[in-house]
């Protein structure tokens, strides 16, 4: 009878091979002194040949070695049936020191909170109110910045006449650039005006953290970020890898649009991100000839969403030839005319939105008081 696992000669080659494959399976099959098979412990390591001997190691605690006695004589047993020489070690390995894992600068350390300025919907006006949102929180003398979330499709240079690139500071970070006293960074200032970021997911997600981590916000009060529109990859980048105190969500009065943010509201509960305001922008349209009011895109549709989901309703935004033509010319209308009809909207609701932060959250990241504010100096682009 041909004996099924002959002694090996020790010569090299396809059989050494073979062999060591043969004793992995033996040895597999032991039982540990619970039991369980010695194969898919995690125990078994270091099967080699060397000349005509086969060794193994076996890992163990440094006070179970008498109970592993028996498995080593059997796991010894089992290799010498295979090879002409046995060794198997068991080795006590206590296991260096865990070291603590280091742990993550903290996101923004210098920015007191960050406030997502989101629609669901492309087309509702987001991002001219959020920047003119940013403007009215200048005015209460809060130090403000904003990042452009959006990287298919940017409007932040246009809307603060923004030209030129970013500097590179002295710690390789990007130095925001400045306009009507706020701080500023958009994938707009890092490409052509007109190149088209034909991007997929992880490499927006990938842009947007660096435009978080990679850019020197320094300290500010207020961090706006004007989120991309949609429910995707990019908005959980934001709201989950960036320590939101809150969203503000801009729609117009339409059923169409309303859909979408409440999908936008929906997304950021289940992150846990409080809303802290609706904004109806297009409230309605305001004729530039004879003054009269036309409800294009319904009306009180926002609030009246905003009642439902119990939410704060910071005001509506009329849609008049002024605030398109300040926006297209770079010059927020918050900017040079805070005190006319839309700029008092504005600062409104930043009022408001700045006032629903709770005084303890304001407390604990040692937001001072806004006291200083906006100069005519300070609302020029720089």
């Amino acid at each position: 009878m041909t004996d099924p696992n002959p002694p090996f000669s020790g010569q090299p080659g396809t059989g050494a091979d073979d062999l060591l494959v043969r004793a992995r399976l033996v040895l597999n099959k032991l039982c540990l002194p619970d039991g369980s098979a010695l194969g898919g412990s995690g125990r078994l390591s270091g099967v080699v040949m060397t000349g005509e001997r086969l060794s193994a190691t076996i890992a163990i605690a440094p006070d179970e070695a008498s109970d592993f006695a028996d498995l080593r004589a059997q796991a010894e047993a089992a290799l010498r049936a295979l090879s002409a020489g046995a060794l198997v070690v068991l080795t006590a390995d206590r296991g260096a020191p865990q070291l603590k894992p280091a742990s993550k600068p903290p996101v923004l350390p210098g920015v007191g909170h960050v406030i997502a300025v989101a629609s669901g919907k492309g087309g509702v006006g987001k991002s001219t109110t959020c920047v003119n949102l940013a403007l009215g929180l200048r005015s209460l003398g809060l130090t403000v910045g904003i990042l452009d979330a959006d990287i298919h499709g940017p409007s932040l240079p246009t809307l603060l006449g923004l030209h030129g690139r970013p500097r590179v500071g002295p710690d390789r970070k990007l130095i925001p650039m400045q306009a009507f006293g706020l701080k500023a960074m958009s994938m707009g200032l890092l490409v052509d005006v007109e190149t088209a970021m034909v991007w997929r997911g992880p490499m927006v997600m990938s842009a947007i953290t660096q435009m978080i981590a990679d850019v020197d916000w320094g300290q500010l009060d207020v961090l706006l970020v004007d989120m991309p529109p949609g429910t995707g990859d990019a908005q959980l980048a934001i709201a989950q890898g960036t320590p939101l105190a809150g969203a503000v969500i801009v729609s117009t009065p339409q059923d169409l649009a309303l859909i979408d943010a409440r999908r936008g509201i929906q997304m950021f509960r289940k992150v846990n991100v409080p809303i802290l305001g609706i904004v109806e922008n297009m409230a309605h349209f305001l004729c530039p000839d004879c003054g009269a009011r036309h409800d294009i895109f319904g009306s009180g549709g926002a609030q009246a969403e905003a009642v439902r989901l119990g939410v704060p309703y910071l005001g509506a935004v009329p849609l008049t030839m002024d605030l398109r033509a300040a926006s297209d010319a770079g010059r927020p209308v918050v900017a040079h005319a805070p005190d006319g009809d839309l700029g008092r909207i504005y600062v409104s609701m930043a009022t408001a939105l700045w006032s629903g932060l709770s005084t303890n959250d304001r407390a604990a990241r040692n937001v001072s008081t806004p006291s200083q504010p906006l100069t005519k100096s300070q609302g020029k682009p720089t």
